[in-house]
């Protein structure tokens, strides 16, 4: 069975610089980077608690951030439709910006055609 896509869940837990969209921003980009996927637009929100939340739409999909500076927790999402995309070198990417102390991944295979 293949898949036509690829979703990386991603929780960041006892990470640093969930206050600061910026430094998501800038992670985020050299995730899209890493992974070997085309950047088409960018955009972030901050909220009121310090937080923010970020979508990099891609070519080939998107990567989504979601803070919770209070928790020192991040819910980021890898979804990636193309077969080249190189998920694991993303994680190492959040893992540099963020420096969480633990890290839990689930990827979820997408489309499953048979």
């Amino acid at each position: 069975m293949n898949a036509l896509g690829r979703h990386a869940l991603v929780e960041l837990w006892d990470a640093k610089g969930l206050d600061r969209a910026e430094l998501g921003e800038e992670a985020l980009a050299e995730c899209v980077k890493a992974v070997g996927a085309t950047l088409l637009d960018t955009r972030f929100v901050r909220f009121p608690n310090g937080g923010y939340s970020g979508v990099c739409i891609l070519a080939e999909s998107h990567v989504t951030i979601h803070t919770w500076p209070e928790h020192g927790y991040a819910a980021v999402d890898i979804f990636s439709c193309g077969p080249r995309m190189d998920i694991a070198a993303g994680l190492e990417v959040l893992k540099k910006y963020f420096e969480p102390g633990h890290v839990q991944v689930v990827e979820v295979r997408r489309g499953i055609v048979s």
